[in-house]
This record gives structure tokens, C-alpha cells and sequence, in this order.
């Protein structure tokens, strides 16, 4: 019976190969049957072996993830005119999108649902004050994110000893506690057991991802003993996780307090809709769960990751450090940085985007699917495609970045002494699905940065040196753990 179903599966596959050969798809290499070109893919920087197939097909080529047609696109011109484009708003069917997140959240919901719960996030972002012009609402929205700053800043000067501070442990937990105010409008003591065990949750999670990605492609892989306890774990700490929601939002709404938080203004929508009779559309208590955890956890892992390498490159090259020392004690003389100092700190945010070019933190971008049958240029583009818009291609592509191994902050500083805004620079994707906190992510980042740079010198411990290497066990680029050492500025 098996035998029959697996030649059953094979023959449908080669049909619809060979219903897709008629179309103009783009160039790229063959792949094996029903495998197609995973077998091709570097386990631990499947990200460079698809940068080395763009780089040989061209910026549009096609391949087979498994059961899955794949467009790799890595042109940021083609990048933006295809993300621009409702057929390219949808997401590729995958095991995780439409088998674990069924669809719901953010990052893994499309149509109506993804527009309406879009709409509310945007809407939600503006009101709590992550905009980039002053108002009094970011006026507030600065306080709270320099609250945990200072916290990291405490913490970082109190831990020091001779072999330097763990700066991650206490970047998790301070910038943890940021997303958890304004996600949910709780926060934790540092040594809670419910804390310690989300933050373990949330770092393993996104490894064990990283680790069942082939099941993406080929579901029935979800039965080998190795993804299949990555999978367990998914699962249970999906389940645990949103049950710890559910409890939150039931004291919340026995006693609203904390109103300043997407909990608070997702149950607010319900509220107001079932007043007025209105049909609840996708605000239900389902998507609620689900779109807390992808608010909470695209604010945490791509930003934690970023500021993390951000302290590793000012500690290996002191020299750039001091210069953004040196322009912010030019520039601010005895007054602490803040965001409208923002514009005046050129040095500061060149190097906080050359940290980003280099080590993309999401090297493959969030994969996109395409709604109906579509083009790229004189290309066909089936409907289902995943296309990925390799972002560690554009960003090392010597096309665009002259020595692009090289940290060169610089780049992003012109001529004049303005601020360079390069085309092929897309840390938070482009088009109708780009990354909807990029101004947030944006103020955390720069607030960091000035405030620790300002207030403190960071060095390896002694006798080491910074190791710049990949962590790649997991789905983001993250630094190698590693302590630093941190000396107070006069």
C-alpha cells in the first residue's frame, strides 16, 4: 500500500514538472525527483549555497525545494518591483506557515487575514509612538525603550569582572522585557521561572526551525526521529506558550490595567466590534495568540541578534568605536543621546547599518508566495511559487558592496557627510510585506548603541580576541556566545 501511495506521489510530481516545463520559467540547475535540490543546500549556510546559484543563473532562477517550485530573486531592483505587486504577497506552502501557524498571526497569514490584521498592527505601531517625527506619544515610546537601556547599562557595569560580561544574557532579558510591555503589558523579574523558561523557549525554538526546515518542503520527513523531536518541540512550546497568552489576557481583562500594549488594543477591537454588531472578521482569541507570538518574537530574535553583533564589531575595531565616540562627545558635549540627536550621529548609524549589511540577520528574508500565475520580467511565475529574496546575496554581492567581507561603515556615509541610503540595502525586506516595526527596531537599535557606546568602551576580555564567526544553528545569523569587557567612559 505504501509502495503504491510513494508511486503514486511520484507520478503526480513528474506530471506537474512536466505542466510546468511548457512555461518560460527561469534558468537554474536540475534537481533529483521529489528531493529536487535540497541535497545541494549547505545544512549550516543554506543561505551561501543559494547566493553561489543566483550568482551563477542569474538574479531570477528557479530550483526545487522538494515539493516546492522556488524563485530566487537577487536584484533589489527586481526585489522591489515583485514585492511591490499583490500576486507576490501571499506566503509559499510550507509545513511551518500552513501546518504549524495554520495560517494565523502575521508572518504566516495571507488575504484578508494578513490585510486586516496588517491594518491593525500598523495602526497599533503609529498610536504607541514608533514614528519617526517627535510627538509626545514617541516622547513616551523613547522613555520606555531607555528605561531598558538603563537597566542593560546597570547590569552590564555591576556583572564586569576580569574576564569580561555576559552581554547577551542580559540584552535578552532587558530587551525581552521591552517586547513583553508592549505586547502583552506585563513584564518579569529577572530570576522569575516563567521568564527564565519563555526566553529558553523562544532561543531553542527558533534553532530547532532552523534545524526541520527540509520538512518545509517534504512533510513526511516530520517522521524521522531527528525533525520529529524538533517538531515535538515546536509543538509543545507552541502549546505552553499560547496557554501562558490566554492566562494573561484573562487577568487583563478581569482588570485592564496596562491599555498600552497589542493585547490590550487587539481586545479593545473585539470589544468595540461585538458592540456594535460588526462581524469579528479575524479578530478572534485564536489569532490573537498566535499574532502575540510573531509580535513578540520578530521584536526579540532579529533585534537582539543585531545590537548583539553591533557590541562584537565595536569591540573589534576600536578604531571605528572611537571615532563614534569621538562625534558624540562633539556633538552631544554632557547631554546623554536621545532621538532627536538621531539625525547629528551619522557615524553611529553607518556603522549600526553596516552591522546589518554584513551579518543579515535573516540571510534568506521571509520567503514569499505568489497568489495567482504572475511574471518577473519576461519570466512565467507559476502560482504557488516561494519566491526568496536572498538578502545575504544583495548584501555581499561586490556589485553593490566593494569588498563586501570587509566592515566598512563608511558606505553608508556620502560624500557631504550625509547619511547613504544604497539601493541594495534591504535589512527589513521591501514592498507590502516588509518588516511593519522597522522604525521601531530602528529606535531600539540606535538607543543601544549611543547610550552603551556613550556611557562605556567595550573590549575583548584579556588575552582573547572578538570571535566574528557565524552561529548558524538556527534560522537568524547570531554571534557565537562571548564575553566582553566594558569600561567606563570619563
Amino acid at each position: 500500500m505504501i509502495f503504491y501511495l510513494f508511486l503514486s506521489v511520484c507520478i503526480l510530481l513528474l506530471i506537474l514538472h512536466f505542466r510546468k516545463s511548457k512555461k518560460h520559467l527561469p534558468p537554474g540547475p536540475r534537481g533529483l525527483p521529489i528531493l529536487g535540490n535540497l541535497l545541494q543546500l549547505d545544512k549550516d549556510a543554506p543561505y551561501e549555497t543559494l547566493a553561489q546559484i543566483a550568482w551563477k543563473y542569474g538574479p531570477v532562477c528557479g530550483l526545487r525545494m522538494g515539493s516546492v517550485y522556488t524563485v530566487l530573486l537577487t536584484d533589489p531592483k527586481l526585489i522591489r518591483q515583485a514585492f511591490a505587486k499583490d500576486s507576490f504577497s501571499g506566503r509559499a506552502p510550507l509545513y511551518l506557515t500552513h501546518g504549524i501557524m495554520k495560517g494565523y498571526g502575521l508572518i504566516a497569514a495571507e488575504g484578508e487575514r494578513w490585510r486586516e490584521q496588517r491594518k491593525f498592527v500598523a495602526s497599533s505601531i503609529k498610536n504607541f509612538g514608533m514614528v519617526k517625527f517627535e510627538s509626545p506619544k514617541r516622547d513616551k515610546m523613547e522613555e520606555r525603550i531607555l528605561n531598558a537601556v538603563n537597566e542593560a547599562l546597570e547590569k552590564f557595569e555591576s556583572r564586569q569582572t576580569k574576564d569580561g560580561v555576559n552581554t547577551h544574557n542580559i540584552l535578552h532579558h532587558c530587551i525581552g522585557n521591552l517586547m513583553n510591555l508592549l505586547t502583552f503589558g506585563r513584564v518579569y523579574d529577572e530570576n522569575d521561572e516563567l521568564w527564565k523558561w519563555l526566553q529558553y523557549t523562544q532561543e531553542e525554538g527558533v534553532k530547532h526551525i532552523g534545524v526541520s526546515g527540509p520538512i518545509n518542503f517534504l512533510p513526511v520527513f516530520r517522521f524521522i526521529p531527528t525533525f520529529a523531536k524538533s517538531i515535538e518541540f515546536i509543538l509543545d512550546g507552541q502549546s505552553k506558550t499560547h496557554e501562558v497568552y490566554r492566562k494573561i489576557l484573562q487577568v487583563y481583562r478581569s482588570n485592564p490595567t496596562e491599555i498600552n500594549s497589542f493585547l490590550a488594543a487587539f481586545d479593545e477591537e473585539m470589544k468595540r466590534r461585538i458592540a456594535n454588531n460588526d462581524d469579528l472578521g479575524s479578530f478572534t482569541d485564536t489569532q490573537l495568540v498566535y499574532l502575540l507570538a510573531d509580535i513578540y518574537g520578530a521584536g526579540v530574535d532579529t533585534t537582539l541578534a543585531t545590537i548583539g553583533w553591533f557590541l562584537l564589531f565595536m569591540a573589534a575595531y576600536p578604531d571605528e568605536q572611537a571615532k563614534i565616540q569621538e562625534e558624540m562627545d562633539n556633538i552631544l558635549g554632557e547631554n546623554m543621546p536621545k532621538l532627536k540627536h538621531r539625525p547629528a550621529l551619522i557615524r553611529l548609524e553607518a556603522a549600526i547599518m553596516e552591522v546589518q549589511r554584513i551579518k543579515s540577520v535573516v540571510p534568506t528574508g521571509i520567503p514569499h508566495g505568489t497568489t495567482e500565475d504572475t511574471k518577473i520580467e519576461d519570466y512565467d511565475i507559476p502560482k504557488g511559487t516561494m519566491i526568496i529574496p536572498v538578502q545575504w546575496a544583495v548584501h555581499m554581492n561586490p556589485l553593490y558592496w566593494p569588498e563586501p567581507h570587509t566592515f566598512k561603515p563608511e558606505r553608508f556615509i556620502e560624500k557631504d557627510g550625509s547619511l547613504a541610503k544604497p539601493d541594495a540595502f534591504l535589512p527589513f525586506q521591501i514592498g507590502k510585506r516588509m518588516c511593519v516595526g522597522d522604525e521601531f527596531a530602528r529606535m531600539i537599535l540606535y538607543l543601544f548603541g549611543a547610550r552603551i557606546l556613550h556611557q562605556f568602551s567595550l573590549s575583548p576580555p584579556p588575552g582573547r580576541t572578538i570571535d566574528l564567526e557565524t552561529n548558524s544553528n538556527g534560522i537568524t545569523l547570531l554571534p557565537i556566545p562571548q564575553k566582553l569587557c566594558v569600561k567606563r567612559r570619563h
